[in-house]
């Protein structure tokens, strides 16, 4: 526990960094100061009379912090403070669920309350690192810091490298210390698995979440590049630009089988095919945070149960391996925020939860919830047992966060080695399409979904492969449900093409929603690129339209069964389509199935307004 809190005080006093290109995911929540009035409530649900302290969190512990706001709020001993006017007043504190990457983008570019909503007092990252991001980005526009360097942590959580036990038992672990080099070793091997007596498991597959948007996948790809100098600390931008080390990062990234915003979308995927009885086809390893481990082998991957959900263990839990060369942790900092729009009143109300949530009894809350205390005076106990996979004596080695300029070359780095794409667009342009998006705007849902997609071509690189197809029933006048306005080719070359042609998209008929998405996996499986991450990316507002609805059942039962043929399998790359549920119409149960039937993730954009966010988080994937 003493390393961790070493660990901790590391990643709360390094310099801040910048990370460009980080994609805002959800918004922020805003904060006031009332003064008038009882405390009787008032719009939003705000007692009059209460210091509002809006707090935007990462989603791993917004369970706690709302559970801990409530009983703070409701204790008028404890959410009391005297104010700068000398006088008591009352805190009152409202916990929102917010992405850490796209939190740091927001509060680094301005934060503009109209698009995002009202600004937070209290900030709490999944780790500091976010913070630093946050203030070098403003340094580098001569903007004040806007995270405070002397942030304590809420709660620790390691990040681990997830295998099925039986992968985990055939590498020698935990007697055999496993670190990066020992996986890459494996997914460099032609034989895959067959190497360690398996050939059934194919080859090595990981899952990684993307580092502009995901803590986990940041600290991954930082622990990567630890990895290749063999170094604990002190990793520097020539380490960086060592031939070497970069060939080691490609080397990783192409065993990756897909990427994504949040590694739940992996933990998701991975239950429902332990479910089936296929989650050794699913993927190798995952690097996730050591509470993610404990949630899964509880039978809830996600680490929410919703009302009427039974928690059902998996048949093969995970085991969660400490990288040998060393690992990072997620500290969970507690940032009151040094902003124009926080008042001093906002500042003390804030401390005055904080030493709440500190508190032993609170800090004891934390391990119910899968992480190690953020407090020193609490001991790390269950559920943190080899019982659940994981290891309350590791990691043995926490690795140093590197310097602000450091990082951002490992983001850059990122995205140069990253694994490359080959991604089909497909586009609805039904005649429900040209339905008014929202309220008296003007703009139809094509009009937003046409902006939405032509922003985001932006996010891939030049030599990721990407097409374009639109679909709605006879669309080219000869009977035809979908057409190919731009055939798949190297980004470089087709990215004004593909954003021509979306410019000039209009609704038109029906939507022939089984068929033409049959037919784009069918293309992309015949067209496979092992090297790549294959994907149809599906965008539609509308339920299957085909004119003929007594084939229905057996259009969508044929679709679902070619899809998990191809993800159960053991191709090296198969092919996934994330499908985007576009507007209040359309059919997201069925959407949701498609997706999960080549084990990839369906994206709600049932508010049209949400639809460029949700375009930012589908790529991500990519």
């Amino acid at each position: 526990h003493v390393r961790h809190l070493r660990q901790t005080e590391v990643m709360t006093h390094r310099s801040r960094l910048r990370a460009g290109g980080l994609a805002v995911l959800l918004v922020l929540a805003g904060c006031k100061t009332t003064t008038s009035g009882n405390d009787s409530p008032s719009s939003g649900g705000v007692p009059k009379g209460r210091t509002l302290v809006d707090m935007a969190v990462s989603s791993e512990k917004v369970s706690l912090l709302t559970e801990l706001a409530r009983t703070f709020n409701e204790d008028k001993k404890l959410s009391t403070y005297k104010g700068a006017d000398g006088k008591n007043h009352r805190a009152f504190v409202r916990v929102k669920s917010k992405s850490s990457g796209g939190a740091a983008t927001a509060l680094a570019e301005g934060w503009d309350e109209a698009a995002e909503g009202p600004r937070p007092a209290v900030w709490s990252p999944a780790a500091s690192s976010w913070g630093a991001i946050l203030n070098q980005r403003l340094a580098d526009k001569g903007e004040p810091a806007m995270a405070p360097a002397d942030a304590k942590p809420l709660q620790l959580t390691p990040l681990v490298i997830a295998m099925p036990k039986p992968m985990a038992d055939a590498l020698g672990y935990p007697k055999t210390p496993i670190g990066f080099a020992d996986l890459l070793a494996l997914a460099k091997d032609p034989t895959g698995w067959a190497s360690k007596g398996h050939p059934e498991w194919g080859a090595f597959k990981l899952g990684k979440t993307n580092p502009n948007f995901s803590t986990s996948g940041l600290n991954a790809t930082i622990a990567q590049f630890y990895a290749a100098t063999n170094k604990a600390s002190g990793l520097n931008i020539e380490d960086l630009n060592r031939p070497e080390v970069q060939q080691f990062s490609r080397e990783v990234e192409a065993s990756v089988v897909h990427y994504g915003d949040i590694t739940m979308t992996f933990l998701n995927n991975w239950f429902r095919s332990d479910a089936r009885g296929t989650s050794l086809n699913y993927a190798s390893a995952v690097a996730v945070e050591e509470k993610s481990v404990i949630d899964y082998n509880a039978g809830n991957p996600d680490g929410i149960l919703d009302p009427g959900e039974t928690a059902r263990k998996p048949r093969i839990p995970l085991v969660a391996v400490y990288p040998k060369e060393g690992t990072l942790f997620s500290d969970s900092p507690f940032y009151v925020l040094d902003a124009s729009w926080v008042t001093a009143d906002q500042k003390t109300a804030a401390r005055a939860f904080e030493t709440y949530i500190r508190l032993p009894d609170n800090q004891r809350k934390v391990l119910q919830f899968g992480f190690r205390p953020g407090n020193p005076a609490v001991a790390v106990a269950a559920p943190i047992t080899l019982a659940n996979g994981v290891n309350p004596n590791e990691p043995r080695t926490a690795l140093e966060v590197p310097q602000p300029k450091v990082l951002i070359k490992v983001l850059q780095l990122w995205a140069q080695e990253r694994k490359a794409a080959r991604v089909l667009l497909v586009v609805d342009v039904s005649g429900s399409m040209g339905d008014a998006a929202v309220g008296n705007s003007g703009d139809t849902k094509l009009d937003l979904a046409k902006r939405a997609a032509s922003s985001a071509l932006d996010q891939f690189k030049s030599d990721d492969e990407v097409g374009l197809r639109i679909f709605t029933s006879d669309v080219d006048g000869q009977g035809n449900d979908y057409i190919d306005v731009v055939p798949i080719a190297a980004m470089g070359a087709n990215k004004e093409a593909i954003r021509r042609k979306i410019g000039e998209l209009q609704p038109l008929n029906g939507t022939p929603l089984y068929t033409t998405t049959l037919a784009s996996l069918e293309l992309m499986k015949a067209n496979l690129d092992p090297k790549r991450i294959n994907a149809v990316v599906l965008l539609t507002d509308g339920q299957n339209e085909d004119g003929n609805a007594t084939d229905d059942v057996q259009q969508l039962a044929a679709l679902v069964a070619a899809g998990r043929a191809g993800a159960e399998g053991q191709a090296t790359s198969p092919v996934r389509i994330f499908p985007i549920a576009y507007g209040s119409g359309a059919d997201l149960p069925t959407l949701k199935r498609i997706a999960e039937s080549t084990n990839a993730n369906v994206y709600d954009a049932s508010d049209p307004t949400s639809i460029e966010k949700v375009f930012t988080n589908v790529i991500s994937n990519f």
